[in-house]
This record gives C-alpha cells, structure tokens and sequence, in this order.
C-alpha cells in the first residue's frame, strides 16, 4: 500500500524514533517525542493544502492516526478560542506553523506561542489556547495515546472547576474572543519600523529563493513582485512572477474586493511576494495575512537572494519598460 505524504513523514518519524529508544511502534510517545514530531511534520508538505478557514468555528482534522499517537492540524480565525480543557490521559504537543496563538493556564502568564516553537505536555495538563491576533493561525498538535477524551473546564477565581453546558460556553467565548481580538489594542508609545518588522516576521513561514522556487514548481504558490517599475528596470525580474506593485498589493489580493485578480478567489492562496532585499517584502506578507491570507509569506533576502543564488531571472538589460503579460 502506497502512504500518503503525511503518512509517510509520520513513518519515517516514528521509525527513528523507536530505532533511537530500541522500542516497538506500541509504546507511548513522550511529550519530547510528541515535540519532535510535530515540528518535523509542520515543516514538511503536503498537508497544508488540506486545511481550511472558518469564521463560525476552528476548523480540525484528524491526519493521521496510529496505534501510539495521532496527529491534527487545526485552523484559527481571529478571535477562537478552545476555552480551559484537558486531554484526559494522553501527552501531547502542538506546534505553530502560520500565525500567532497564546496560551493561558491559572495563576501563570499568558504565553505567546511563535511558528516553529512547539510546546509539549503530559497527562490531564490543562490549558485554553486563544487566536487575539487579528491574522488567521494554524496549528499542529499529537497525542499519545490517540486523542479520545477532552474534560472542559470553567475559571473561577484561579481555579478551573468542570464545566456544564460547554457547547454554549464555547460559542460565547468565541464571540468574547473575536470581538476583543479586532478592538484596538492600547499602547504607551509607537512602535519603531524594527519592533514592526519583527512583529511581522514572526508571524511569517519565510522561504529561502531555493524553497520558493520549490513551492512556485511543485505546489503552484503564486510568486509575487512587489518591487516599483524603476527597481525592475535596474535589477532585472524573475520570469513568470506576477506584477503587483506594493500600493495596489491588498486591493488586489482581498477576495472581497472589487479590484482583486481573478485567482484571488479564496483565502488558501498561497502567495509569496518579493522585494528588491526581503523588508518591504515582509510587512506586505503580514499585510496579506491580515486580510485572511494565512498562507502568505516572503522570499528571505528577495530578488537580490534569489539572483545571487542563480535561480531563473531575466536581466536588466532585457527587461522591458512595460511587461502586459505580467504587470497588473
């Protein structure tokens, strides 16, 4: 039987894993185990394509599950929220792979939980994992054993005591959440274009030009120049990338705008845009996700790493002062 992609990264995962522990694929996964699994599967490909948004509630499917663990993605649009809950028996971890989510627990700090940084746990550990961002996140999470009980629990005081009528408390909560996530949020001071591209680059997947070369090939993301005309004509362009310059870049992209391309159509377009050094690239990318398109990010270094590189791209000197097929 031929394996999915997921299936078989989950194969080579576990076959390491239990050739390091001398163990059979039976034997429970410790969260460290847990941790390394989630984040060698957040980084492979094939599986985001199966993810999708929704605005009434998460989003979450189910992967992949064997005899030891299991494995979800979930989606977040701003404002959901798990509200307090355990996993019962089982250890698990989950990984960030687009977006930002926090994490709360009684009488602790809220954590923020950055892509690639995987947070791991064991039995009955309890906690409410919240998207206040105002950009949609995905998530992957394992359990071991396979996920097959979750308790709900309510707040009180700094105490979380079982909760009743979860279904409702659900619901209301991802209202209270959705509505404080898009309120303004108050500040003692502005920030620097350095704080605002950090914020912004922690909230990106960014690609080497290796990596977007890769993804334009293999899985059809779309390749975006934001650079002006001027800089196009010095530097030199990348064959069969779309030309929408910065100005015009979230007109263009927001499926419910009436100037939007024709292939902007859904929130999963995975569009990865480029600039002349990889900055402008990654405030446009984080503006991108803004508007609901999760799967947005930039070309680390930009047009002068991807040149440097010597991967595809036309040089100055044929480059033409206007481009129809390409320039939008």
């Amino acid at each position: 039987m031929q394996l999915a992609p997921e299936e078989v990264l989950v194969h080579e995962v576990s076959s390491s894993l239990i050739a390091a522990n001398g163990q059979s694929g039976t034997v429970l996964r410790t969260p460290e185990e847990l941790a390394n699994i989630v984040s060698r599967f957040a980084s492979s490909e094939g599986w985001l394509d199966r993810v999708r948004l929704r605005t009434e509630h998460r989003w979450f499917q189910r992967l992949y599950h064997g005899p030891d663990y299991d494995i979800w993605a979930i989606s977040w649009m701003p404002g959901q929220s798990t509200g307090f809950h355990d996993h019962g028996e089982s250890s698990g971890a989950f990984v960030v792979a687009a977006g930002i989510l926090e994490e709360h627990r009684p009488g602790e700090e809220t954590l923020a939980i950055l892509p690639g940084l995987p947070r791991a746990f064991g039995p009955e550990y309890a906690h409410d994992v919240r998207n206040v961002s105002p950009a949609p996140a995905v998530s992957i999470h394992a359990y071991s054993p396979p996920l097959s009980e979750m308790n709900e629990y309510e707040l009180e005081g700094s105490q979380l005591v079982p909760r009743e009528h979860a279904s409702e408390r659900a619901e209301r909560l991802d209202l209270e959440w959705r509505t404080q996530g898009l309120q303004p949020v108050g500040r003692t001071g502005a920030l620097s274009i350095e704080q605002m591209l950090s914020a912004a680059r922690a909230r990106l997947r960014r690609l080497s030009p290796h990596e977007a070369y890769k993804a334009v090939a293999k899985t059809g993301a779309t390749l975006v120049d934001i650079r002006p005309e001027a800089q196009r004509t010095i530097e030199g362009r990348i064959p069969g990338a779309l030309i929408v310059e910065r100005n015009v870049l979230e007109w263009r992209f927001d499926p419910a705008s009436n100037a939007r391309l024709p292939i902007a159509n859904d929130h999963d377009l995975q569009v990865i845009v480029f600039c002349s050094e990889g900055y402008t690239s990654s405030l446009a990318a984080a503006a991108l996700q803004d508007l609901g398109l999760w799967r947005a990010t930039d070309v680390v270094g930009g047009f002068h790493a991807w040149r440097s590189t010597g991967l595809p791209n036309v040089p100055p000197d044929e480059v033409s002062s206007k481009d129809p097929a390409e320039e939008l």
